[in-house]
């Protein structure tokens, strides 16, 4: 199997890299916390590692060191391929290096192999109410997995701590090649009649890869939909770990719960709608401008006085800002180049590129925001929407399709590297008080 010599080989020099670093540094601070950090989400406190990613606040983000741009355009791909298969992308966040077409091909091979979904979470889907959320429903179907983890498995026979990571990427590859055909299965209980949910097929096509699998899988085998897929798969793949889908899983995983708990509890993270819901929510603020114009694209004044009557309301023009990015979002431009390619006439990508025009002129007024840029859910959903993926709340479901990819990497890596039980500790508020009142004191009186 292409990932278990690949990483082997590395872990030698890590552990011993880690390990010299905590012996000789361990003591080295490398952040301080104020009181409104603790009481703010611990926002910008550093104090987790990740080799994965890393949020460049002037490039973006950044997987394995590689800016989207360059993702983009150093992945292999086959010569009918303008984005490259999503394969190739797990193999650079797995091994840390990026592979030959060969190496890439061979994923999605492996793959294929592994992403059969056993019968028994269909049924358990198909019982619940036609109302659940997707969000719920992929949860659900990621934890029913449950029962077939290797890491269990092993565990429970007994194996050294030094192998915990094996097992960990035996039931990664097995989850993430299982998740097209269960989000396909849920997207298609959405949108099917009741007497139509046993005519479901989500069976992997052999000449498909991964993505082009789940855009077929959803019936939609428009080429120009496989390439977005692609495309939205490899941008929404990691984001360091600290974010709450991701932060979710590791600190689940650090339990050693294995993956299929670990990913069902960072899905239901990603289900808030301070996390994964911000792509709908962008969408239906911009099909909300465009009934207020009864379909029509407004001129520039009066897209410019509903930003501002939107903005004096109270609300938030969604997509618009970022914790940590100062610059427009490289993921956002990718999709907007796409678009640009792909669908340049469409009323709504046009509404998409007049609100680029103009929202960060006006946050810039504002004075208020240190980043007035559209992210990536500024024009995500307005791309599905073309395309006829438009049931909104499934939007956050192909999100968590793409987002497992980082974190499952995160968790080899971090079984590999025997990372800790996360145990942070807490203070009181009578605690927080005193303190203040101490560096006050002593602040006055030096």
């Amino acid at each position: 199997m292409i990932f278990k010599d690949k990483v082997a080989a590395q872990l030698p020099v890590w552990r011993e890299r880690i390990t010299k670093l905590i012996r000789e540094n361990g003591r080295v601070k490398i952040d301080e916390v104020d009181i409104s950090q603790v009481y703010g989400g611990m926002r910008d406190v550093k104090s987790m590692v990740t080799d994965i990613s890393y949020l460049d606040p002037q490039r973006g983000i950044r997987l394995r060191g590689y800016s989207i741009p360059e993702i983009l355009a150093e992945l292999p791909k086959p010569k009918d391929m303008e984005i490259p298969p999503v394969g190739g992308l797990y193999y650079l966040l797995v091994v840390g290096e990026l592979p030959t077409l060969e190496e890439a091909m061979s994923v999605e091979a492996e793959w294929k192999i592994r992403g059969q979904v056993p019968a028994y979470v269909f049924d358990m889907l198909k019982t619940m109410p036609s109302d659940t959320h997707p969000m719920t429903l992929f949860s659900q179907a990621i934890l029913a997995l449950q029962r077939e983890s290797v890491f269990v498995r092993r565990y429970t026979e007994g194996m050294r701590k030094a192998e915990y990571w094996y097992p960990t990427l035996e039931d990664s590859l097995n989850l993430t090649a299982k998740l097209p055909a269960i989000a396909a299965y849920i997207y298609n209980l959405k949108i099917k009649s009741p007497e139509d949910i046993d005519k479901i097929d989500v069976s992997y096509n052999p000449d498909l890869d991964w993505s082009a699998n789940f855009a077929h899988m959803i019936g939609n085998d428009n080429p120009e939909y496989t390439e977005l897929c692609r495309l939205f798969f490899i941008l929404h793949s990691d984001h360091e770990v600290g974010n709450a889908s991701a932060h979710a899983t590791h600190l689940v995983a650090s339990t050693l719960s294995d993956i299929y708990y670990a990913c069902s509890a960072g899905m239901n993270a990603l289900a808030g709608p301070l996390h994964g819901l911000a792509n709908r929510e962008c969408l239906a603020w911009l099909l909300e401008v465009q009934k207020a114009f009864d379909g029509n694209l407004p001129s520039k004044e009066e897209l410019e006085q509903f930003v501002w009557d939107t903005l004096n309301s109270g609300k938030v023009i969604p997509g618009y800002g970022h914790a940590v990015l100062r610059r427009p979002d490289p993921r956002f431009k990718a999709q907007f180049e796409f678009a640009k390619k792909y669908l340049p006439d469409y009323d709504l990508f046009q509404l998409v590129s007049m609100v680029y025009d103009i929202v960060p002129d006006i946050l810039h007024q504002l004075n208020k925001v240190k980043n007035p840029w559209p992210n990536v859910d500024a024009i995500s959903g307005a791309l599905q929407y073309y395309y006829g993926v438009r049931e909104f709340d499934f939007y956050t479901v192909m999100f968590g399709v793409s987002r497992i990819l980082g974190v499952t990497a995160n968790a080899i890596w971090a079984r590999a590297l025997g990372q800790p039980l996360e145990r942070p500790k807490s203070v009181t508020t009578s605690m927080l008080e005193e303190i203040a009142r101490k560096v006050r004191y002593e602040t006055r009186y030096k």
